[in-house]
Formats: C-alpha cells, structure tokens, sequence
C-alpha cells in the first residue's frame, strides 16, 4: 500500500505531524507506532504517571551502559510506548527553555532556529487556560494550565526561595526563567493532555490518516538514494509500506537514530559488523547524546500536610475512584506545583540547575512510595557537557540499543550539580520550612564536604527523562540533518524529534519537541530547502 507520508513514531513528534500533514483530504498519511493505543487510565489520571512507571505497560524499559562516572551504575530509562510517546507518560512539565539556547542553535550554522524563528511555533501550539499574550498562544491544539501554589510546603518552597536571596517569577515560559515560582502542565480538565489527546485524537479517523498500533519500524527502505517505504513488525509478521513524497522517523533520541543505524544509514565501520550492509555513510548518526541528571535531597515532615495523604494505602483507593467518576478531585493534579531555574555563578548566560519540588517522597522513579510525610528536591544540571551515544547491539531490530551517556566524567558537570547540590540545602534550611523540617534522611548529615557531595551524586544521581541530539541538526560533518530536517545525503528522508537538537535546551524537553514538529510540518508542506542547498532558505518554486 502506497502513501504521500509515512511517519515511523507515534509520540510527541509523530502526532503532531499526523494531525498537520493529514490536514490536506488529498493527501495520505501514515503513523506507525511500536506500542498501542492510550487507553490505559492511568495515562489520562494525571497523578498516575508514577503508577506507569511501576507497571511498565507502556514503556520501553531502556538500561543505559554501566557508567564509569556513576561507580558502574546501569540507569533505567524510561521513555513512552504508546500513542503519545513520552507526552502520554511524562510529569506533564510546560517548559520551553531560554531563548539563548534556540539562538545558539542558530549560530551552529542552523537558520531559522533562533529564538525569534521559534517563538511563534511554540505559540502556534498552544492553547494555554490564561490565554494568549506576548508569550503565550491561546489557540492551538496543546492545552496547557497552571495548576496554582496551594500546598503549605509548595508554599514554603517559593518563600524559602525569597528568604535565599532568589527571585520569583510568575511565569517559567515568560520574560524571565529564572527564580522560584508557579508551574505549567499539560493538563486540561483534569485529564493529561498529551499529544496523541491534543494533535491525534481530533483527527484520528480522517480517511486520508491510517495509524497503525503495536507495528515497530525495522528498516527504512532506500532505492538509489531515495527513501521509499518502511519496514515494519506486527506481531509475528513483517510489512513493507511505501511512501510517495518522504519517509519522516520520529522515534526520539533512542529510537531514531537506532532505525537509521538498522537501514544502513551510519558510521559504516559500526554498522558493518553487525552484518548490515551500509547504506549511506553518516558518522554522527547516533552521536552527540545529551541528557539532564539529577540528585536528590529529601525530608521527612513533622506535619501531615504532604500529598501522602493521597497516595497512603488507605485514601488511595477512594481518590482513585473519585476521579473515575469525575475526573476532579487530589488524583486530577499532577503532584508538582512549583520550580525553581537558578544560576550556580553569576557569569552563566542562563539558569545553569533546574530544581523540581515535590511535596511527596518516593524513590527509583516513582516505583516504591515512602510511607511517610515528607518533600524532596530535585537538582539537575541544564547543559551538560558530557555526550554520549547511542550504537547497535546487534542487528535484530528488537533488540535494545547500547546507550552510553558518559554522565559525570568532567570536572564541569561535577562542579555544576555540587553546585546545585549546595544551593538546595541552603534553601531547605530557610525559615519558611522551620514548621516543616523533619529528619534529611537522604543524604544526611554525614554529607558535607565537596568530595562527600560528589560521592553521593555518583552513588544516587538518576536520569530526569531528557535525552537528545542523537541525529543532531547541524552543517558540520557530524550533523545528520540539515536545517531542514532532511537527512544529510539522501532524498525523501526526515528526522523529526527530540534527537535533532543540536544541544540541550534549559528544561522539560517535551515541549520544545512539539515546536520542533510544528515547525517541521510547516517546512515540509511549504516545501522550504535549506541553505546549505540552495544559497538561501527561500520557497522551492
């Protein structure tokens, strides 16, 4: 079976793309996605997220490489397998970045990427509940809130931020990211709004859309340098598809480039020896892997003011059934009301840490609760200078990848999330958590020195679920797309999600990942080239 467009990943990315390209009756589209549909409630429960971690229904379960910088540690990954990807199992976390890391992206060598390029897609996105202004769009298909400061320790966070000599800003996604303030959250009427409920649900039965569940891209056809079809296993079965106009991935930063490696088209001295013929010689397929890590520190709390009271065995169930019949009620919120973006040194462009706060305790990623009252932090590093990659394992398409992060093996990284460390504890020790302050047990007194910090973040630190830049956007030799989004050298191939940013943005990735797929949509049907072809990034005639 023929079509115009076949888009191989229903997530972020994938969905957005569907609903765009499929706008046209005349033109025939295809989304395949490896995992199933988004019935599962627990994904539209927005305070279920932890309870998918646990079950692993509708997850990848990736394990990064033992890593030399975390004492041989082997990470969960946990990324979406489902309609939606990662948006339908993520903390539903609105954050966009800085401009300054879209305008570097442009002075990387890719135009029409600087901040003010983007702006408008992330507002063209956007259907935010305060509706639109100078930031924000009040119209697009993304429903995005602000669920309020309302909790007596969400509200002593913001006000121990103050008492540290922080700022406050009112708005993340505004003039100003840096200080402590109130969150945005992809969540609408008490339901997750991911991108399969935002982009692909409004549209899923146009006739000209055929979204094809539980089928996993195995290979990207290619004949005489063109990309024609996909590759794909349905059970037991295996199908070939293939597209007219172009073949656009957009399994994320493990997947992506992990089809790419599979079709032959890689660093040929890696593919080769897994018995895959190459292709198309790219040697940054796979490269340049960029992620957020994060550490931890948690208190008890004296006062049963913490969301245990919803999650403790004994209130759990009947929030549960509340919310299944009115979809109100504690199991409507996210658990998460407010952040904080700060700068470790004064000279940094940018917030340099991103702090979560939750009014809660939990551990290995939400998979066991901490039966007390209590609250934690969360501090990660915003640019990492490690990079990774992603290579094959072998050459069975089912098999997982090989990720290798190379987390905390430079001075830089260490320093930035000691730092980060440091500036938490000052803030936990502020007046406005007097009432509140209980026992640290995590890490505990017996963590002071930098050497003790670093210990400790090598011991504990875990992923915070933003991994990037794996088929990086760029001009250089180890780009793998151009502006564009085209792959590097072959015709009718596009990447398009998170693995294409050419270095980590200042935040939650899910978000940005949605603009880049706007942006593309509107590239791909005005048929824009890129300049490095064309002398100039005008129409195609």
């Amino acid at each position: 079976m023929g079509y115009d467009y076949i888009i191989a990943g229903g997530g972020s990315a994938g969905c957005v793309l569907a609903n765009r390209l499929s706008a046209d009756p005349s033109v025939k589209v295809a989304l395949l996605e490896a995992g199933g549909r988004d019935w599962n409630f627990l994904i539209h429960m927005p305070s279920g997220y932890a309870g998918l971690m646990r079950t692993g229904w509708v997850d990848w379960g990736y394990h990064t490489e033992p890593q030399a910088g975390l004492n041989g540690r082997r990470l969960y990954w946990p990324r979406g397998k489902v309609l939606g990807g990662s948006s339908s199992v993520n903390a539903m976390i609105y954050i966009r970045g800085v401009p300054s890391d879209y305008d570097t992206w442009a002075q990387l060598g890719n135009r029409g990427w600087a901040w003010d390029d983007v702006l408008p897609y992330f507002k063209k996105a956007e259907n935010y509940a305060g509706g639109a202004d100078e930031y924000h769009g009040g119209n697009g298909p993304l429903k995005v809130s602000r669920p309020g400061v309302v909790n007596p320790l969400n509200v002593a966070w913001i006000e121990a931020g103050k008492q540290a000599g922080h700022p406050y800003t009112d708005d993340f996604n505004g003039a100003s990211q840096e200080g402590f303030g109130p969150i945005d959250c992809t969540v609408s009427n008490g339901r997750r709004a991911s991108a399969a409920v935002c982009y692909l649900k409004p549209v899923i039965d146009r006739p000209n859309l055929t979204v094809i569940t539980r089928a996993q891209a195995t290979r990207i056809v290619v004949e005489n340098g063109r990309a024609v079809g996909v590759e794909y296993a349905q059970g037991r079965e295996k199908r070939t598809i293939r597209a007219e106009r172009e073949v656009i991935v957009s399994g994320g930063a493990i997947n992506s480039p992990q089809l790419l490696l599979l079709s032959g088209i890689g660093p040929a001295d890696e593919i080769a020896p897994h018995g895959i013929e190459p292709v198309h010689h790219l040697p940054g397929v796979g490269k340049n892997l960029q992620d957020h890590i994060h550490g931890a520190i948690k208190h008890y709390c004296p006062k049963p003011v913490s969301y245990y009271n919803i999650v403790k065995p004994s209130a759990l169930v009947r929030h549960v059934a509340y919310y299944l019949m009115t979809h109100k009620g504690p199991a409507s919120i996210v658990g998460l009301e407010s952040l904080a973006f700060l700068k470790t040194r004064p000279e940094v462009v940018a917030p340099d840490v991103q702090y979560h706060f939750a009014a809660i305790l939990y551990a290995d990623h939400g998979r066991k609760m901490i039966q007390r009252h209590g609250y934690m932090g969360y501090y990660n590093m915003q640019r990492p200078h490690a990079r990774g990659e992603i290579v094959l394992k072998s050459a069975d398409p089912l098999a997982h990848p090989a990720i290798q992060p190379n987390y905390l093996q430079n001075e830089a990284d260490l320093r930035t999330l000691r730092d980060g460390f440091k500036m938490l504890r000052d803030v936990f020790a502020q007046a406005a958590f007097d009432p509140y302050r209980g026992e640290e047990f995590q890490p505990g007194d017996t963590v002071r020195t930098d050497a003790e910090i670093d210990d400790y973040n090598r011991r504990t630190a875990e992923t915070i679920y933003h991994p990037i830049g794996t088929c990086k956007m760029g001009q250089d030799d180890m780009a793998v797309v151009d502006e564009t989004l085209r792959v590097r050298g072959l015709e009718g191939l596009r990447v398009v999600d998170a693995s294409i940013m050419p270095r980590l943005i200042s935040g939650n990735t899910n978000a940005p990942t949605i603009m880049i797929a706007e942006r593309a949509a509107d590239i791909i049907l005005s048929g824009v080239v890129a300049s490095s072809d064309s002398g100039d990034a005008a129409m195609a005639a």
